[in-house]
C-alpha cells in the first residue's frame, strides 16, 4: 500500500504499522445487524489518514454503508510480527476517473476485466476517526517464553505496546 506523511502526526504509528499489510477485513453491519466482513485490498493512506480501496458500484458493500451512517472498521494484522491495527471511521463512494488513475494498479484488472474505465469500478474513501494499534517488537522466541511464563505465574504477559490514536 502507498503511504503518505501524515498531517496528523499521532496516525504517524498507524501508517508505518499498514504500510506493508496490503489486506484489510472491512467491517459493515448488514440489514438484520449483522457485521459483516471481507477481505479488500488498500490502496492508500493518504496524509489526512484516509484510506482508499476500489470496490464495484453494486457492491453489498456499498448499500451497507449508505444505510448505517457511513460507518466501517477496518482491521489489519500481521502475525509474523505480532502487530495489529484496527481503525473506526466513515466510508464514502466516489466515481473520481482522476484519482482512480491514480490509484489503478495491474491486480485489480482481476476484479475489474474492463479496465480503469470499467462503469462498475468506484472508490470507496474511509475517513479514519479512530486507530488503535498492538505492536510487539518482541520476537516470536520471546513472546512464547513470555506467555509460557504467564501461564505458570498468573501474571499476564507483556506483550508489547498498546494505544489509541484519534483523527
Amino acid at each position: 500500500m502507498e503511504t503518505k506523511p501524515q498531517k496528523n502526526k499521532q496516525l504517524e504509528k498507524i501508517q508505518e504499522m499498514v504500510e506493508d499489510i496490503r489486506m484489510a477485513m472491512m467491517t459493515t453491519v448488514d440489514d438484520q445487524g449483522n457485521l459483516v466482513s471481507r477481505p479488500m485490498a488498500a490502496l492508500q493512506m493518504d496524509e489526512d489518514g484516509t484510506i482508499w480501496f476500489f470496490t464495484k458500484r453494486t457492491s453489498p458493500k456499498v448499500d451497507q454503508i449508505d444505510n448505517n451512517q457511513h460507518r466501517v472498521n477496518l482491521s489489519f494484522s500481521d502475525v509474523g510480527d505480532a502487530n495489529y491495527v484496527s481503525i473506526s471511521g466513515t466510508a464514502d463512494e466516489l466515481d473520481d476517473r482522476a484519482k482512480i488513475d491514480e490509484l489503478w494498479n495491474p491486480q485489480a484488472k482481476a476484479w475489474f476485466p474492463k479496465g480503469k474505465d470499467d462503469p462498475e469500478l468506484i472508490l470507496l474513501k474511509v475517513h479514519t476517526q479512530m486507530a488503535e494499534y498492538w505492536d510487539s517488537s518482541d520476537s516470536t522466541m520471546v513472546r512464547l517464553f513470555q506467555q509460557a511464563a504467564a501461564a505458570i505465574t498468573g501474571n499476564p504477559p507483556k506483550m508489547g505496546e498498546n494505544e489509541k490514536v484519534y483523527n
